[in-house]
């Protein structure tokens, strides 16, 4: 048996599927300037998802990177990021809708295009959902894997256009059993005129378990309780 797998998310293109605990999801950008929208939920109770203020608040941070783990919305350690090469990924400028990239990159359709119409995060997103037996009520603020997105003095957040160059990765461990919902669609931040052409390869294989030494446990008490948290949560359901 192959423990392997790959597939390639094309530009504009979308992905979903469960993914079991114990496994490594490696993310590779094929060209530069890639932008990678991920939403995430428990696959045995899809109400459990990704929370983006207590992953960040947890970890003293607005940005996330190797050591960071992503929590639940029932306190929950999801996925912990165990390899970087960029040290920067935006979970805070959100997904793109119909009607920004409309305005941005001009009005398509696939009546006209067919399958070169200009998708948008917000398209991509809901379709996966609906497949998944979800809906709308069920978007949340995505993390943007591969950009970077920094806020200054005044508040105003600032995209770095220079940030992800052809070859970069990131690596997240899951710590439970997922849903991944994936939209290769622009950064909602993006200053360029032109709709993104990056194709982005995924790769699923396995994992070893965290020690005592693990990173991701350690970086912060907080991640330690989740840690906890989520092996409570596993001994009960007897996986």
């Amino acid at each position: 048996m192959n423990e392997h797998w790959n597939t390639t998310i094309h530009p504009g293109g979308k992905w979903s599927g469960r993914v079991g605990a114990g496994k490594l999801i490696r993310y590779t950008a094929l060209a530069s300037g890639a932008n990678l929208a991920m939403l995430l939920y428990n696959s045995r109770d899809l109400t459990e998802r990704y929370n983006m203020p207590d992953t960040l608040k947890a970890q003293h941070t607005a940005h996330l990177t190797k050591g960071h783990v992503l929590m639940s919305d029932n306190g929950n350690v999801m996925a912990s990021i165990v390899e970087d090469s960029l040290g920067w990924h935006d979970p805070i400028s959100g997904y793109t809708t119909r009607k920004h990239t409309d305005v941005k990159y001009g009005i398509t359709d696939y009546q006209t295009k067919r399958n070169d119409w200009l998708r948008s995060g917000q398209d991509n997103f809901i379709v996966e959902l609906v497949r998944n037996g979800l809906g709308t009520r069920d978007l949340m603020p995505p993390v943007n894997w591969f950009a970077k997105v920094q806020c200054d003095e005044q508040g105003r957040m600032r995209f770095n256009p220079n940030h992800a160059q052809a070859g970069a990765f990131v690596t997240m461990r899951t710590e439970m059993e997922v849903l991944l919902v994936l939209s290769n669609t622009p950064n909602p931040l993006d200053p360029a005129g032109r709709y993104p052409s990056v194709p982005i390869l995924m790769e699923v294989m396995p994992a070893m378990p965290p020690n005592a030494d693990d990173l991701c446990v350690n970086f912060r008490p907080e991640n330690e309780r989740s840690f906890d948290n989520t092996r409570s949560y596993h001994h009960l359901l007897g996986t």
